[in-house]
Formats: structure tokens, C-alpha cells, sequence
């Protein structure tokens, strides 16, 4: 099989947005020359590409109404995992950018539609070799960008505990399934807070481990330094189970720098009892902070020190910037490698999704149906990086490290850093008609507290602290770079030693 070679018309137009000239004798001169090259993508393109399934599944069908009250499900299936294992009974869904192989996945957008991955991610590989049963997958936002949960393609997510508002985004029907009981366990994927906003709105466990603790490969990427995946759980336990069997390198994911893993279900069962834990005050008083909000993660703080931990506020006034750092890395990064770069982009080792970089790059040819908040996180990326050259992205990039340098130096005199998960309940759905404002808000409103995070890449895990107007309340719990299991330590004795529905 050979690869179609450039026209004329092809090259001279590559050779004028490069800034070049040349004259067409010349231009014909480089088109033979060009041959040579051409040639070993003849090779490349003749050889297989095709990793191998272990477990054998159906494609499934998308769910009616009456099996999907929340319009969280977007495929049901069955995938059964080996008979024994740690997830040995545990049912799971996982959020639709994760790869299972024969069954669709169009990760919220239109332009996807009718893609079916030929690959299983690494972490659904380890959850069935574990012995969990996969039920299958999970609405989530257009390309997974909005912490709300109304802008996938195939309509809006509902709360489980609220008809009508928000689950949150962009892990929308992970939140919503595992808060409604539909199933144990849910993979949810996090760049500004993507597993945490859907748990705090739907009152589930959402953990982001440290960058790199959980494999990415076959998930679709939207930036590498700020993609994580992770568990969304009704328990800590389970969720501290889930991540002893998704944690570890698996040599093909370019974010996993010598990850460094525990037997997370070891820290269950202990005492907040002597914890050192630091209040952050620059995480609450948004302006957008609902008071109820505030006061209930403050109680919540309370709650650790009764058990005996030593609970202090402290000023960490580089939060207040954390969000804006991301900011550039987030939007720029996913112009970059997402959108223009076809979600694999360049330049890292590791394994690219072929189909599915074919497939999304289909995008082009409709990029009138992309989600609105997609399209203006574009514009930003775009403008930033066509204009000032991706230095703010850069800049951004050196600036985390100082962001970094900061929440350690304060988790080296504390265990954990607590604040709230977000600064607001769930929302109400904006209405079909909303105008663009309404709609762009409630994508982006919640964001504050939980952004920082990722492109710092600390540990950060929420934690449904209490109830008010009927929707949860989450705190977020942060820890050292892979010290997951003092988070999981606070969070379950937070758990057994509380009701916080009726806080």
C-alpha cells in the first residue's frame, strides 16, 4: 500500500505558509528529492498496527429513557475480567474518552461520533485483570471541556440528587452513576478538576493521584502535563482499592516519571489522630463562594480536629494565582495537542492512538458542531499561540514549578492541605436557549480551587463533607507528591466517624 504523494498545488501551498519562495523548476526539483522519504512511509503504512484484546466483549447499545433517568449512560455493555482479583465483583463504567475496545466512544462529541477504539486503555486492562465486570460507558462533556454537565453532544447530565442541576463535568455520568448506585466504581479523567467537580456536585470520592501515578495510555489526551485519570467511588475504600489496581507504569505513558506506588488499602482503618492538617483561607471567599459552602468545609475542618488532629488556617496567597497559572498551559496545551495536534501531537515516546487520531482529526471539516466551550478555550489557545509564540505557555509551565515550590513548602510542616472541593453546589442545567454567557459560566465558574492542582500534579482528593438545599458539599484534601495514602488515612476516618449527609 502506498501513500498518495504531493500535488503541485499541495507543495507550493506548504512552501508559502512556511514563508518561503521558490520558483516551480525548483519546487519540482525538491518534489523528486522528496522521494526517498516518501517512500518509507509506504513501508510504515503497510505494517500492522493492531494490539491485541483479552477479553471478549459486545459493542453494546445506547440505553432509552427509561434506563437512563440521568442521561448518564452512553453505552451499556458487559466486559467481564478474570475470575478472581481484587475488583472481583465490583462493578464499573468508564468515562466515554477511555478507550474499550469494539464498543463506541465519541467522548461527548458529535465530531467522534460512530469512532470505535481498536485498543483497551491500560487502566481498563488492569481493572478486568483484576476481576472487575466493566458495564460500560459514561456520557461526559464535548471533549471533555466544561466542569458543568450540560454541553455534550448528546444532551445534559442530571444531578442524582437534584433533577435539573448540574452533576458536574467533565467526568458528568461517572458522578451520576456512581451517586445513583448504577454502578461501584467509575473512571473519571481530570485537567482543571474533572473528577473532583462531578464527585463534590454528585457527593461521591473523586481522586486525582499525582501526575503520573496512573497510566493515560488509551485515554484521549487533551494536554499531557495536566492529563490525569483516576477512581470515582460511593467509599474511600473502594476507592482506595480501585487505585492499588490502576497505580504503576506501564513503560508507555510519557507522563509517568518513576511513579511511586503504596498499598492504598493499608491507610483504611487508622486514626485522624495526629494528623497535621492546614485549613487554606485563600481557598474559600471566592467571589463566587456560596457562604453555606464555606461554613460547611470550616465544620467539616472541626470535625478532624475533634478527632484529635491538629487543625490550623493558614495563608497560602499564591492559590489566589493557581487558577490563572493553568490557565495558558491548559488552553494553549489543548489547542496544541488536542485540537491541531489531532489529541496525540509530537515529540514524546510512548504509544499514539492511530484510529483515533484519524478519526478526530475529522474535527476540521465540522467545526461548527464543537461545544461552545470548547470553541472559546480554542480562540484563547489559538490567539496566544499564533501571536506571542506559546511564550505565555512557557512562562506558565516555569511559573507551576514556583506554584509547586509553594503548596510543598507548606506540606512540609503539614500532613494535608483542606479547603473547599469547589466554591459552589451543584447549578441548575442551563436551558437549551441560554444565552452564550449563561452557558460559558456555568462551564467554567467552579474551577478556582481544584486547577491549580493539575498542573501542579499533587494529590488531591474530595471528600462529600455535608449537605444544604438538598446537594452536597465536597472538601478537598491535598497531599504530597504521591502520598495518596495519608489522604485516603483523613478521608476514611472523616467517613466512618461521620454522617455527612446530615451535616
Amino acid at each position: 500500500m502506498t501513500v498518495k504523494r504531493p500535488t503541485a498545488e499541495q507543495l507550493q501551498k506548504i512552501v508559502t505558509d512556511l514563508g518561503m519562495s521558490l520558483t516551480p523548476e525548483r519546487l519540482a526539483t525538491f518534489s523528486a528529492l522528496m522521494e526517498g522519504s516518501i517512500a518509507s512511509y509506504d513501508i510504515v503504512e503497510a505494517m500492522p498496527d493492531e494490539p491485541l484484546v483479552k477479553y471478549p466483549r459486545t459493542p453494546g447499545y445506547q440505553p432509552g429513557a427509561d434506563e437512563n433517568p440521568f442521561n448518564a449512560w452512553y453505552i451499556k455493555t458487559t466486559v467481564k475480567g478474570a475470575p478472581e482479583g481484587k475488583l472481583a465483583g465490583k462493578t464499573v463504567v468508564l468515562k466515554d474518552n477511555v478507550c474499550l475496545a469494539g464498543v463506541p466512544m465519541m467522548n461527548g462529541a458529535s465530531t467522534l461520533e460512530g469512532f470505535v477504539p481498536d485498543v483497551d486503555a491500560t487502566v481498563v486492562t488492569r481493572i478486568l485483570d483484576a476481576g472487575g465486570t466493566i458495564l460500560g460507558k459514561a456520557h461526559c462533556e464535548y471533549f471533555c471541556l466544561s466542569g458543568g454537565s450540560h454541553t455534550s453532544a448528546l444532551g445534559p447530565v442530571h444531578n442524582p440528587h437534584k433533577h435539573g442541576y448540574s452533576a458536574g463535568g467533565s467526568s458528568s455520568g461517572s458522578g451520576a452513576l456512581v451517586a445513583s448506585g448504577a454502578v461501584d466504581m467509575a473512571i473519571g479523567g481530570d485537567q482543571g478538576g474533572s473528577i473532583r467537580m462531578p464527585s463534590s456536585f454528585c457527593g461521591i470520592y473523586g481522586m486525582k493521584a499525582t501526575w503520573g501515578l496512573v497510566p493515560y495510555t488509551g485515554v484521549m489526551p487533551i494536554e499531557n502535563t495536566i492529563d490525569h485519570t483516576g477512581p470515582m467511588t460511593a467509599t474511600v475504600a473502594d476507592n482506595a482499592l480501585m487505585l492499588e489496581v490502576l497505580a504503576g507504569a506501564d513503560g508507555l505513558d510519557p507522563r509517568q516519571y518513576a511513579p511511586k506506588v503504596a498499598a492504598y488499602t493499608e491507610a483504611l482503618g487508622k486514626s485522624a489522630a495526629g494528623l497535621k492538617i492546614a485549613v487554606v483561607k485563600d481557598g474559600f471567599g471566592w467571589p463566587n463562594s456560596e457562604p453555606d459552602v464555606d461554613a460547611t468545609v470550616r465544620a467539616a475542618a472541626g470535625v478532624f480536629k475533634a478527632m484529635g488532629a491538629a487543625v490550623e488556617e493558614i495563608d497560602l496567597p499564591m492559590h489566589r494565582i493557581g487558577k490563572d497559572i493553568w490557565t495558558p498551559v491548559a488552553l494553549e496545551g489543548l489547542q496544541a495537542q488536542m485540537m491541531s495536534g489531532n489529541g496525540m501531537g509530537f515529540n514524546w515516546k510512548g504509544f499514539y492512538n492511530v484510529p483515533l487520531l484519524d478519526a478526530h482529526s475529522a474535527w476540521r471539516e465540522r467545526a461548527n458542531e464543537l461545544s461552545d466551550s470548547l470553541k472559546i478555550s480554542m480562540f484563547v489557545g489559538e490567539y496566544f499561540i499564533r501571536y506571542y509564540r506559546g511564550r505565555f505557555y512557557a512562562k506558565s509551565q516555569n511559573l507551576a514549578r514556583r506554584l509547586k515550590a509553594a503548596y510543598d513548602a507548606a506540606l512540609a510542616s503539614y500532613d494535608l492541605l483542606l479547603m473547599p472541593t469547589l466554591p459552589v453546589k451543584a447549578t441548575p442545567i442551563p436551558p437549551a436557549d441560554a444565552p452564550l454567557q449563561l452557558y460559558i459560566q456555568r462551564a467554567f465558574e467552579m474551577v478556582a480551587n481544584t486547577a491549580p492542582f493539575d498542573v501542579t500534579g499533587h494529590p488531591a482528593m474530595t471528600v462529600p463533607c455535608g449537605m444544604s438545599d438538598g446537594l452536597p458539599i465536597g472538601m478537598m484534601l491535598i497531599g504530597k507528591a504521591f502520598d495518596e495514602s495519608t489522604i485516603y488515612r483523613a478521608a476514611h476516618a472523616f467517613e466512618q466517624g461521620t454522617d455527612w449527609r446530615k451535616l
